[in-house]
């Protein structure tokens, strides 16, 4: 053995002083050892002989691996022999050999590899040919705690290697599981629970931690043997006393709570198992979840209250009758306020979600009208949930402003976290508008009178349950303001929150106004305090950068929805832009990194709005336009005026203006009409037409810059749609422009030149007659069938369509 020994120790060794080739060596000496016929008897020995520890563990392992692979091949006396030094070794049996090593006295991880052995050979005998393993094990409990700390590591590991379904089982190891438990209910059980409690009773107050192992092993078999064994006049008594009791450690009272859970948890009919919910009288433990809510004690009652509440709501679903229904309905009005509390106050198990179980216990009121006065409060009770669940954790709070790599993670979590909770939240609204509306006055009021620096999150909840309960309302709700909307809209309209300045609370505003601008739409009296929240710095003028590029997005989303209602106030609204509209244009500004879907320019395309309304007299269209586009184009021609002079690569500033210039310009174009340009006031075409030719320049004097010609190109495009078939003179010289520095056409430039523009002149003969020029300016084929719209025919071009 003593060879043994030493290459175990070798082997083992991760000091990395021992030789690679010395512990090569011995591994492969070690594993010579497993092949050894007598390998069984080698490791028994080590057992009883060793007090080395990586030595008893490599026995153990050996000898659990030999189990496994050839038991079925060994002979009965081995067999014999196996079992017999194992099950002495677990129930602590006395040796002749007074130098005999107890591998109980060992620690915990060579403990529960001895109860891993026991529990395969329970796995492959068990019940046919050793039928009293469990029955024999019994009598040594009275040999005192070590045994009894042996026997719950052999239940446990008998749960974890063969019973527990939280593991995956094949057919045949599901099989053996059953016959197992079968056997066990027959046979032992009763056995087994009557030990638990006497060992709990003797052991209480000397030897917690006894006790804590036995009430974790039990909790584990609770769910498949006879519930009646566990929920009588002998152990529920015993397991709240040991709960009520503040003397005791929390870990004893925790692992009680933890078995009383699982017969919560107990899978049986509805009706048996409300008369068993009834009979435990929950209201005991109530008081705990007051306690510290960072203990270990009060997660466990919390993880109780929460598993209780969950079945009697379970049970209610199941049962039919409204005789029936009423126990149910009792037991959770009895333990809803306390669960309301864990859910706010406690650490809540991950395994129970918040949501699923509110969205049950909600959609049990759709078919009651009205609601009852404990539902009703239980309603408040629910949303003061979903405001404390959505709101941000304060020490994020300067990261989701910079809105830095951590902020962005934050924000992404929560928005995803909040989906299911907003889904309830509009959920509550159905079911009881009113207190629903009750609960966001309340709440928007509380953040109004708010500190600036200590509440921004309950402002921001405040505002978002707000937002979330529009999509709860009809339309015709929303446009009459019936209930508290009334109060509501007005209150968030002339709202100046202390915390303003925070991007979060800033965003959630705005965006709470739009959707409700249904609202708006039908009471016009309130436009000023829209337009004011969106002009000031609660939006456009906001210091965030984020913010007011939001704002001027949802800015054009108002104009859009208020339309002529806003003709009053287009003045107004220009006065307060001038500073936006320069500040677009400027190189500053233009160098910034901006977001594609809000870099700012709809700011344009509001002005572009509001101006393009026939509403507005020409005389003042004129006027507005004139102030827009000629100094946009000034700055235009200046700066083609100095790239003249100047290389290109050298002033990527001026280019990133250009770029910003042309943004401008195209959003603006897109509020004017073509009927409007072309027909009704074709001065104002005009004026598109002398921006046209301003902008074509840019293609001479940047001829190979790929953003400005995309730009440009873009214009092209609007001012087809805008400008109609009158746009058909520009199409020749800008197609030879951007042809002129490049061989082979960069087909992405051609793309305004589409079937929409072969469809325009259809209903020109002049238009046609351009566009043949425009085909006629470029031989190449690629060009043909983009300009076509499609591949050509191997006979040539085609003849383009005339009008009929």
């Amino acid at each position: 053995m003593d060879d043994l020994e030493k290459a175990i120790l070798i082997s083992f060794d991760e000091s990395g002083t021992v030789d690679s080739v010395l512990k090569s060596q011995a591994v492969a000496y070690c594993q010579q050892i497993k092949e050894n016929p007598s390998i069984c008897s080698i490791c028994i020995e080590g057992l009883r002989l060793s007090k080395i520890v990586q030595v008893q563990f490599w026995c153990l392992q050996s000898l659990h691996e030999v189990l496994r692979a050839r038991y079925s091949s060994m002979s009965p006396e081995e067999k014999s022999f196996i079992k017999n030094s194992v099950f002495s070794m677990v129930c602590f049996e006395a040796s002749d050999d007074e130098n005999s090593v107890r591998v109980l006295e060992g620690p915990a991880f060579i403990k529960n590899k001895l109860a891993q052995v026991l529990v395969t050979l329970i796995y492959i005998e068990y019940p046919l040919i050793w039928p009293s393993v469990f029955i024999d094990y019994l009598p040594h409990l009275s040999k005192g705690v070590g045994v009894i700390d042996m026997f719950c590591r052999v239940l446990n590991a008998l749960d974890d290697e063969v019973i527990s379904l939280d593991y995956p089982r094949s057919g045949e190891e599901m099989a053996v599981a059953g016959r197992l438990k079968d056997a066990m209910r027959q046979q032992c059980v009763a056995q087994i629970v009557r030990a638990w409690y006497d060992i709990i009773s003797m052991y209480r107050n000397s030897d917690p931690e006894v006790c804590t192992s036995v009430l974790d092993s039990m909790r584990r078999y609770i769910s498949w043997i006879d519930i009646g064994l566990i929920v009588n006049d002998a152990f529920i008594p015993l397991l709240f006393d040991l709960i009520l009791v503040n003397g005791l450690s929390d870990q004893l009272r925790g692992a009680a709570v933890g078995c009383v859970l699982a017969v919560v948890s107990k899978r049986m009919d509805a009706k048996p198992k409300i008369r068993l919910l009834q009979s435990l009288q929950i209201s005991r433990v109530f008081s705990l979840v007051g306690e510290d809510n960072d203990s270990e004690l009060v997660s466990k009652v919390a993880e109780l209250l929460t598993g209780y509440a969950t079945e009697v709501l379970d049970c209610s679903k199941r049962l039919n009758s409204e005789a029936d229904i009423d126990v149910p309905v009792e037991l959770l009005n009895e333990v809803l306020p306390s669960v309301f509390y864990v859910m706010q106050n406690c650490e809540v198990d991950t395994t129970f979600s918040i949501v699923h179980f509110l969205s049950g216990y909600v959609a049990t009121m759709k078919t009651l009208s009205p609601l009852r006065e404990n539902q009703l409060l239980h309603v408040g009770q629910i949303l003061e949930v979903i405001r404390a669940q959505i709101q941000y954790d304060p020490s994020y709070r300067d990261n989701l402003d910079k809105l830095d790599k951590i902020g962005r993670e934050e924000e992404d979590r929560m928005v995803e976290f909040r989906k299911d909770l907003l889904v309830l939240l509009r959920s509550v609204g159905r079911v009881a508008p009113d207190v629903t509306q009750v609960f966001i006055r309340n709440s928007l009021a509380g953040a109004v009178a708010s500190s600036a620096n200590t509440n921004i999150e309950e402002v921001e909840a405040a505002l978002s349950l707000f937002y979330a309960y529009g999509e709860s309302i009809s339309d015709e709700v929303m446009r009459s303001g019936s209930g508290l909307l009334g109060e509501l809209v007005p209150l968030l309209l002339s709202t100046r929150f202390p915390c303003h300045s925070s991007r979060l609370v800033a965003l959630v505003y705005l965006d709470t106004i739009i959707r409700y601008m249904k609202f708006v739409q039908e009471h016009t009296d309130y436009i000023p305090m829209v337009l004011a929240a969106f002009l000031d710095e609660r939006g456009i003028h906001h210091p965030n950068i984020n913010v007011s590029r939001r704002a001027s997005y949802l800015f054009m989303r108002a104009v859009r929805l208020l339309k002529s209602k806003l003709v009053p106030f287009v003045e107004t609204i220009l006065q307060s832009l001038q500073d936006t509209v320069v500040q677009f244009t400027t190189t500053d500004c233009a160098s910034k990194e901006l977001s594609a879907s809000e870099d700012g320019s709809h700011i344009f395309e509001a002005i572009g709005l509001l101006i393009g309304m026939e509403d507005v007299p020409l005389e003042k269209q004129s006027e507005f336009l004139s102030a827009l586009l000629t100094p946009l184009c000034q700055q235009v021609e200046a700066s083609l005026l100095n790239a003249k002079v100047q290389n290109p690569e050298e002033s990527p500033a001026k280019i990133a203006n250009i770029q910003q210039i042309i943004m401008a310009i195209n959003a603006l174009s897109k509020g004017f009409s073509e009927r409007l340009v072309t027909a009704s006031r074709p001065a104002i075409g005009c004026m598109f037409k002398q921006t046209l030719d301003v902008l074509l320049q840019i293609l001479v004097v940047y001829p190979k810059v790929e953003p400005l010609r995309s730009k440009v190109t873009s214009f092209i495009h609007r001012m087809v749609d805008t400008l109609g078939t009158s746009v058909f003179p520009y199409l020749p010289k800008t197609l030879e422009q951007l042809l002129a520095e490049s061989e082979c056409l960069v087909m992405n430039d051609g793309i305004i030149l589409d079937q929409k523009t072969i469809r325009l002149s259809g209903n020109s003969a002049c238009g046609d007659e351009q566009l043949q020029r425009v085909v006629a300016c470029n031989g190449d084929v690629g060009a043909c069938e983009k300009l076509w719209g499609g591949a050509i025919p191997e006979r040539g071009v085609p003849a383009l369509p005339r009008e009929r």
